[in-house]
């Protein structure tokens, strides 16, 4: 009886001891945060740095100091969880990043966007791959099989959406933005649908059956997420047009508003699609649709909830990356030989210029010649910016080689390791050295940019920054000419095919006001019972 009460003692005292340890961490962290937040602001202006470096750098600085105290044997407080990063920190970002995307700039450009994800995902992965395998030879990296060099190619093929997000403006550079964030959200998803297919396929066998298999399941999980994403939007906006929600309570409307975007993502992982693409369109939708249904104050809130969520978010996966890379059991590997882990950064960091450099020109190229209008076909100058914007590697990488090179976050392989600290290196030269360089490299190269066309999206404070453009939409489209401003209908088939995205936006809208928003809402279908003064005077204007 003695001995069970005095071991129940112990029990209790160790797992105080760890909820104390873990609760110094979150305190540790909360401070960071705020401290990430302050200097980001006193940093604003800067021509160089931008808060997802300030956070970066925060992170390896308080790495260093925790390496200091412990003595060398820990400098992290948390260890780096790809659960954590996929779960629960990816979806806000890219959920707001759908939200407040300008639809009109990225459904014009959707095929090149398409393009650029895909396409060039596959491309740029090839290059990887074979680059990889070739250099490897000669370096003394270690044992690594079939499998482990083509998962090299995925991790590094996938470029950080979350930082293009903060070194590219929205309103100074619509074109560019929309073409280099729209690709980052494809390349996300087409990056870990490959390094999947890669895990369960049987690569010792490489043949076109397995090659058409693989682009089959790619196409299905592409138009199912898409689908899935557009559906769970619709069905929000249908519940809270139909139910009317706000005049009860507008936290029951904020409060579905984001369970249901969120459990958008958590369907599609439950489905095996991509939760990314799945949640991207989702916020795509709910901007459309769902944000026209609520009251004018959950308008406020939920753009303004949605964007501090991300944004928490973006501030905490660069200070997790940044604290986590002086992981000292992965270092303890490659001390012996320090050139070999340098000699591999290099060459990867080398093979991702050449790998977006393979596929920005070519296919910018082949964009170019479907487009008639030169105003509307990508400049070389742009080209050079949309290749340098998304050589950034993040959290992206870093999850996906944790995933194929370590066991719980830990590994006793030598090549593992060397792969694993090479993935840091990447991560924090790429983002940092490039991240740094890409405003100065805008300024320059584009020293015009021209924000008058997109300052229709700032008139309205309650308004997200898409908001005033319709659906494929024109940029000079204002919410009162909306119905008055029509397209001509094509006078023969020439003039069809010459304006396809014009053609695309009159069946749309038509097809919108007719059948979509008298079930599901949207800009102009006000409930019955209006929750605010404006909403009032706004009533029908529509009908």
């Amino acid at each position: 009886m003695g001995l069970g009460l005095i071991s129940a003692v112990s029990k209790l005292q160790m797992v105080s001891t760890s909820d104390h340890a873990s609760i110094v961490s979150m305190n540790l962290f909360v401070a960071l945060l705020c401290a990430c937040i302050v200097l980001g602001h006193l940093l604003e202006e800067n021509r160089w740095m931008n808060e997802s470096i300030t956070a970066l750098v925060i992170g390896v600085c308080v790495g260093v100091v925790i390496l200091l105290f412990s003595g060398g044997t820990s400098s992290h407080i948390l260890v780096f969880s790809e659960d954590l990063f996929f779960i629960y920190l990816l979806p806000p970002i890219i959920f707001n990043a759908g939200f407040q995307v300008k639809k009109k700039q990225f459904f014009v450009n959707f095929m090149t966007i398409t393009m650029f994800g895909a396409i060039g995902t596959l491309i740029s992965c090839t290059i990887i791959t074979l680059g990889a395998t070739q250099a490897f030879k000669w370096i003394d990296v270690g044992p690594l099989e079939v499998g482990d060099l083509l998962a090299i190619g995925a991790i590094f093929a996938a470029t950080d959406s979350v930082c293009t997000l903060q070194v590219l403006n929205q309103d100074e550079t619509p074109l560019l933005y929309s073409l280099v964030f729209g690709e980052g959200v494809v390349n996300d998803a087409t990056s870990v649908v490959l390094f999947n297919a890669i895990q369960s396929f049987d690569l010792n066998q490489i043949n076109s059956s397995i090659a058409l298999h693989f682009l089959g399941n790619f196409l299905y999980l592409f138009i199912a997420s898409t689908l899935l994403g557009v559906l769970t939007g619709l069905l929000s906006a249908y519940i809270i047009k139909k139910l009317y929600i706000g005049r009860h309570s507008t936290d029951r409307e904020v409060a579905l508003m984001m369970l249901m975007a969120y459990l958008s993502y958590m369907l599609a992982e439950l489905a095996y699609l991509s939760g990314i693409l799945t949640v991207f369109f989702c916020g795509i939708v709910m901007s459309h649709y769902t944000w026209h249904n609520v009251t004018e104050s959950s308008r406020i809130t939920t753009k303004h909830a949605f964007a501090t969520l991300s944004f928490v978010a973006e501030t905490f996966i660069f200070l997790y990356v940044g604290m986590d890379a002086l992981d000292i059991e992965k270092w303890k590997f490659v001390s012996d030989s320090p050139g070999t882990s340098v000699a591999v950064s290099s060459v990867l960091l080398g093979l991702i210029l050449l790998g977006r450099a393979a596929f920005v020109f070519p296919l910018s190229f082949l964009s170019n010649l479907a487009k008639k209008s030169q105003n509307d076909k990508i400049s070389f100058r742009q080209q050079v910016i949309i290749w340098w914007a998304g050589l950034m590697r993040g959290a992206v990488s870093m999850a996906l080689a944790y995933n194929q090179f370590t066991m719980s976050g830990h590994t006793s392989l030598r090549s593992n390791a060397i792969m694993i600290t090479s993935t840091i290196t990447v991560v924090l030269v790429s983002t940092v050295v490039f991240g740094m360089l890409t405003k100065p490299l805008i300024r320059l190269l584009l020293p015009h940019t021209d924000t008058k066309t997109d300052s229709m999206a700032s008139l309205d404070p309650s308004t997200p920054k898409s908001f005033t453009v319709p659906l494929l939409g024109s940029a000079q489209d204002s919410v009162g000419d909306f119905d008055a401003h029509e397209i001509r209908r094509p006078s023969s088939i020439r003039a069809l095919l010459s304006t396809p995205t014009h053609t695309v936006h009159r069946l749309w809208r038509k097809f919108d006001n007719s059948f979509m928003r008298p079930v599901f809402g949207g800009r102009g279908f006000v409930p019955v019972e209006p929750g605010s003064p404006s909403d009032r005077s706004n009533g029908h204007q529509w009908h």
